[in-house]
């Protein structure tokens, strides 16, 4: 029995032995945390175990602080594993959590933009050209001068003779004012989350504010221009009551239209993409068309001043109002009258022009009807005389001319046509194959024509 109870306090003894060199493992020789040492000019009141953040969340602490053979602060960051490795582009700074207190510093990495890129290894390092140091109050009031200074001292003077004998008011103001306050820090936070995102809206808003800076003369005359709009339409108070009234049917007649629109809209999608190789094919003919219109600029300018120009009898409206309405001339019916020798007699109602020239169409329309089979011999006709000519020279007038004899006519016979009086219209040739040219008995009679008078074939 005793000997069992030795064995056991032996065993309890090693066991505890064990479990103590286990601890000690963990706590000072089992630590496999991930550190960076950032090279800082100033340290700024910067202490062992202050926090390291990235957008408002804490993701390490500072492990060491060292001042290395050039004078620099060495801060050795202890990174938390969900947040390790750090890649190269980091770049850290000593930031205060408010502008009161001591050793109230922290350090704010800002990752590089993407996900991608070298590491840095661990014990790896930041220099100087990543790291910044926080600017403090006293050094801020140390850029003002004497009479500045002294102004500041008179405003806190004059805020502690406000706020004297108040306490309890400003206690009671401070207190409602705390929900108001916890928001904004609540907002403040969320806008400081993602810091790239708001230094690049800030640069967007300070271009905007310059660019609305430089074009103030534009923006001034536009404030000018809704002021009088605005007292426009506060001089038409009815008719703006009215227009508020009528809104609402008009918006439920709109809401309705809109409606039948969207199954329009569905009709319209097959027009859409059949149009769709169209546009392809439309883009390098505006891009043309653009071009076009850049150099046609100079003659629209030109044809507008010879359209209209400021003057008397300089353009081609002023020249258009001189001459005698069209209307007058060729529409309207007048009754007129003439004045052979001083005296005035009507001749009776006069038709325009157009009525005039209607009436002798249609009147016209057989005798064209039978001139227009012979437009082809008439053009033929016209294209021979058109090329027949001479010249001169020094023995005076010359012209040319040549024999034509038809291929279709047989050498033995005579060439020699006679009593062909009433050719056809196209005679001049062989009868076409598809009888094209041929025509019938009942149009030869209409044309008072012979297909015997063809000017080609055998001669008989």
């Amino acid at each position: 029995m005793r000997s069992v109870s030795g064995v056991g306090r032996v065993a309890a003894i090693g066991a505890v032995i064990v479990a103590i060199a286990l601890v000690a493992i963990i706590l000072f020789g089992g630590s496999s945390a991930y550190t960076v040492k950032a090279h800082f000019i100033n340290a700024g009141q910067l202490v062992k175990g202050n926090p390291v953040q990235t957008g408002g969340v804490a993701i390490g602490t500072v492990d060491k602080i060292k001042i290395t053979d050039e004078g620099q602060a060495e801060i050795t960051l202890k990174i938390k594993d969900a947040h390790t490795p750090l890649r190269q582009g980091t770049q850290a700074t000593i930031r205060q959590f408010s502008l009161s207190g001591i050793a109230n510093r922290y350090v704010d990495l800002r990752f590089p933009e993407g996900s991608e890129g070298p590491e840095i290894p661990d014990g790896g390092e930041i220099g100087t050209d990543r790291t910044a140091t926080a600017v403090d109050l006293d050094q801020l009031f140390n850029t003002l001068d004497p009479e500045t200074r002294k102004s500041l001292q008179g405003f806190f003077k004059g805020s502690a003779r406000q706020w004297s004998g108040r306490g309890n008011q400003a206690a009671k103001g401070f207190e409602y004012l705390n929900p108001s306050l916890s928001t904004s820090r609540r907002l403040f936070n969320e806008l400081t989350r993602d810091t790239p995102v708001l230094e690049r809206f800030l640069v967007d808003s300070s271009r905007l504010v310059t660019t609305l800076a430089e074009r103030r003369d534009d923006l001034a005359a536009l404030i000018g221009n809704l002021n009088e709009t605005t007292r426009a339409l506060g001089n038409r108070k009815a008719e703006l009551a009215q227009a508020i009234e009528n809104l609402p049917p008009f918006m439920r007649q709109a809401n309705s239209t809109f409606v039948d629109l969207r199954f329009t809209l569905d009709h319209v999608d097959p027009l859409v993409e059949a149009s769709k190789p169209v546009a392809k094919r439309l883009g390098p003919f505006l891009d043309q068309a653009r071009a076009f219109a850049a150099g046609a600029e100079p003659t629209v300018r030109d044809l507008s001043k010879t359209i209209r120009k400021r003057g008397r009898r300089n353009d081609l409206v002023e020249l258009l109002l001189s001459v005698p309405p069209l209307a007058n001339i060729a529409v309207e019916e007048h009754n007129r009258s003439v004045a052979p020798g001083g005296r005035r007699v009507p001749v009776g109602k006069t038709r325009g022009a157009f009525q005039e020239s209607a009436d002798a169409f249609k009147a016209g329309a057989p005798e064209l009807a039978l001139a227009r089979p012979y437009t082809t011999d008439l053009m033929g006709w016209f294209d021979d005389f058109s090329t027949t000519g001479g010249g001169f020279d020094a023995l005076g007038a010359t012209a040319r001319f040549h024999p034509h004899f038809s291929e279709h006519i047989p050498v033995p016979f005579n060439p020699v046509r006679k009593g062909q009086f009433k050719r056809c219209p196209g005679s001049a040739e062989q009868p076409a194959e598809d009888g094209s040219n041929v025509f019938s008995q009942e149009e030869m009679d209409f044309l008072q024509c012979e297909e015997s008078s063809r000017a080609t074939g055998d001669v008989n």
